[in-house]
Order: structure tokens, then sequence, then C-alpha cells
């Protein structure tokens, strides 16, 4: 009898898989980045090799001390201006270089144990560029994190009949059906909080788009990936905490959300569809003008976005 011990595919895997980094992009973020350093050492449990990049866009409270005095010693990059989300990605991924699989996360995110190092046993298998954990919000409810392609069907959805009922009838951008949360498989796209990225995906698909600043960076990102026969994955199994949210409560981001879904389609599409998906934006902040000063701003954005 061969007693010789075997090692189950898990333990082979760990054998091949690139170091890792965790990069984080900083603006402002001092409420909420203490909780996520505090994540991130139980998170990164068991892994052989990695490092924590964080990447501060000129924050003007105390974001950058709080991450040089907390203990996992991250690598502190100042960008001396507030650069964007993606340049800030950008940066940091030029900073480890070509060799590393990265895990982007939002200051906001908070892990749990051991999940890093399980994301990148999922990662590298089969023709995957990107996974993407099952995102909970703070109150333990499930975040709707998961996303289909914008489009005239999606925008007008949304618009005509609200998000929660464009949901309920599967045909909003956001994906509301719990049971899909429930079931791992390849999707389109999901919110950018937490997504790690294989080396072999990076090379293939270049740096962030930096024009979008923030918003739509993480679409354009994972369709690229997708352009490149790359597999963005979702597994259910895998489950991190997202506080978010404040683009529905602030009228600048709200402004700027809607901005860049404008161009991120018109880059895509022609004038006649581009102008389309545009007067969906706006029938659907003109209906809800007193829901208040997000939904102005909003309008306003819909009505003079660039196309591209």
């Amino acid at each position: 009898m061969n007693t010789q011990h075997q090692l189950n595919p898990s333990d082979r895997l760990e054998h091949f898989l690139p170091p890792l980094a965790v990069v984080v992009v900083t603006y402002n973020s001092a409420d909420v980045l203490p909780g996520l350093l505090a994540s991130l050492g139980p998170g990164l449990e068991d892994m052989p090799s990695s490092r924590i990049v964080i990447v501060d866009n000129n924050s003007s409270d105390a974001s950058v001390d709080i991450a040089r005095l907390h203990p996992v010693l991250p690598e502190i990059i100042e960008t001396g201006r507030n650069a964007g989300y993606a340049a800030g990605i950008n940066i940091a991924a030029e900073q480890v270089g070509n060799g590393y699989d990265i895990l982007v996360l939002n200051p906001d995110v908070r892990l749990p144990r051991g999940v890093c190092k399980r994301l990148q046993e999922e990662l590298h298998q089969e023709d995957r560029g990107i996974v993407v954990p099952r995102i909970m919000n703070e109150d333990g409810t499930l975040a709707h994190s998961l996303r289909r392609e914008p489009s005239l069907t999606t925008v007008w959805s949304n618009a005509v009949f609200g998000g929660r009922l464009s949901e309920w009838l599967g045909t909003s951008d956001i994906i509301g059906n719990a049971r899909r949360y429930r079931k791992s498989g390849d999707i389109e796209w999901a919110t950018g909080a937490v997504l790690m990225i294989s080396a072999a995906a990076r090379h293939s698909i270049g740096p962030w788009d930096e024009s979008f600043f923030l918003y739509s960076e993480e679409v354009d990102y994972m369709r690229r990936a997708r352009a490149a026969g790359l597999k963005v994955h979702y597994v259910s199994e895998l489950a991190v905490t997202h506080i978010g949210g404040e683009a529905d409560s602030n009228p600048y981001l709200a402004a700027l959300l809607t901005t860049n879904q404008i161009r991120d389609f018109g880059r895509r599409h022609g004038f006649l569809a581009t102008t389309m998906f545009r007067l969906g934006v706006i029938a659907g902040a003109v209906l809800r003008l007193p829901l208040g000063e997000v939904q102005r701003a909003s309008l306003k954005a819909a009505c003079t976005a660039p196309r591209r």
C-alpha cells in the first residue's frame, strides 16, 4: 500500500500562487480606515507572501498618519493630489510590479479571517482573471453588488419603474435576485469595492482608465477583461462587509456617477443610442426630483455630461 501523503488540490495550488499585494486608495478615509487595517491581519491569514500598499489622494484628515502608525505596516504612497480611484490603483500596481496578484479594496471594507487566500485559490482556476466575493452591508444584509452591462433597457427600466422594481423584474443593471447571490458563477461585472486580479490578467488588460476618476472605471476594466478572454467570477461562499453607499446621499458623487455612466455608454455606442441613454437618465431624475438635492445634481449632470 502506498502510504505517501497525498496533497489535496488546494495544497498543490498553493505552491504555484503568485505573491499578493493588497491595494487601498484613500481620500479622507480616517473614519473607516482603522476598521479595514484591523481586518487585514486576519484576512491575510496563511498567506505566505503579501504586501499592503496604501495610495493616499492628498487627504486633509489623518488617513496617512493612521496608516503609518498601524501594526500591519503598509507601504504608503502619497500622491500629493486627488488623482482619482483608477489612478491610485495604477500607481500602486506600478509600485508592486508585474508579478503580483492584486486585491483592490475600498477603505470601508472589512475582511473576514482567511478570505484572501481562499479568493486567490479561486482566482487561479480555469480562465479566471478577476474574482469578487459576496458583499454584505454593515447591518448584515446582502448588498446587491452584481451588475449587468448598462443598456437602453436597463436605463429606461430604472427610469420608468424605479430601481427596486426594475431589479425585481430583472431589467435593471443591478442584479437584485437574491437566489443569484447564492450560486457562484461567471458574471459581467460587479461593484469595485473588493476585487482580486491575477498578475496575468493585469498584463493582458493593462492599466485602469484614469479618465473616469471615480465610478464606471470598474465596469470598463471588467469589460476589457472579458474582451481579453478572461472570466470575471463571483464566489458566493466568501463574504466581506462593505459600508459604502455615499453616492446615494452626496450630490457631487451622484453627479459624477451619472456623468461617467453616460461617458462609458457613449464610448461604445453611436450618437443616437447615447442620446436615448442620456434621455433615460434624465427621465429618471425628473421623475424623482421631489426626492431632493441628489436627484437635482444627477439631472444637471445628465444634461451636461460629455458623450465620451
